[in-house]
């Protein structure tokens, strides 16, 4: 069990997030808030929705950033803002993600193209370029978390989305290289695997017959729910350093592996 010096250790720290203010990166954006944390939400288009998911948030000090994080320019305007209003950021987390259809015996040369261009730069190269530009931050202040949301089609492979799956096997060996480079400046790197999860951008694949079949895929009968895979990032922005380099799954059982 935590201590009680674990279990406070987010009062008062900064979390930048990406995606969060939406699905699952909205219930950790209101988790780690909850537990004291001031929570920077990071978003890409709906200024509205971003500013909404702020001002709900428990406590004090939290912002929005509008940033594309697919261009490496905006990504660094940010942590010079950052830097330059002397801002601590204790914790980052890459939630942002999108994934796509595009089977392989199906779409045209140019469709092909665009799905690994699209993915693959939203979901493995914008991460590793905001871990490149936190890490000398972190490095600065002593140290610091970052989390990675990957996903079970790492392991299990994603037939239908391949550069999906091959976006977040990359970003699971990214995240176990840079907990190896990283731990000597008490920077601590991880991920979190979900399976599938019950969010607006999946509601209708969970309609029906296939609604049907997915939970099936689980003995429990059913997908996560977005609080459960925060949680899961919860546990692991309150685990201990020596944790670093692990990766959780959150799947209910329905991809098991050794």
């Amino acid at each position: 069990m935590a201590s009680d010096s674990q279990l406070s250790s987010l009062k008062g720290k900064t979390i930048l997030i990406t995606g969060g203010s939406r699905g699952i990166g909205r219930c950790i954006s209101e988790l780690f808030a909850e537990n004291g944390a001031r929570v920077f939400v990071v978003y890409r288009v709906n200024a509205d929705k971003a500013r909404q998911c702020v001002k709900a948030l428990k406590g004090k000090g939290h912002r929005s950033f509008r940033v594309d994080i697919t261009k490496a320019n905006q990504v660094a305007s940010l942590f010079e803002k950052l830097s330059e209003n002397k801002v601590v950021v204790d914790f980052l987390i890459n939630n942002a993600g999108i994934g796509y259809h595009h089977p392989i015996e199906k779409v045209s040369y140019v469709q092909w193209q665009k799905g690994w261009n699209d993915i693959i730069g939203t979901n493995l190269i914008a991460p590793a370029n905001l871990c490149y530009h936190a890490a000398p931050h972190m490095i600065k202040n002593g140290g610091g978390k970052i989390i990675n949301i990957s996903s079970r089609g790492a392991f299990r492979g994603e037939p239908l989305m391949p550069a999906y799956g091959a976006s977040k096997a990359g970003l699971n060996a990214m995240t176990q290289s840079l907990a190896y480079q990283l731990a000597p400046h008490n920077i601590f790197v991880g991920a979190v695997a979900p399976g599938f999860v019950r969010t607006d951008m999946t509601a209708e694949r969970l309609k029906g017959k296939s609604g049907r079949e997915i939970a099936a895929q689980s003995p429990m009968n059913r997908v996560a729910t977005p609080e459960e895979v925060a949680e899961a990032t919860y546990l692991m922005a309150l685990g201990n350093i020596w944790m670093t380099g692990a990766i959780i799954d959150v799947n209910g059982a329905s991809y098991l592996r050794t």
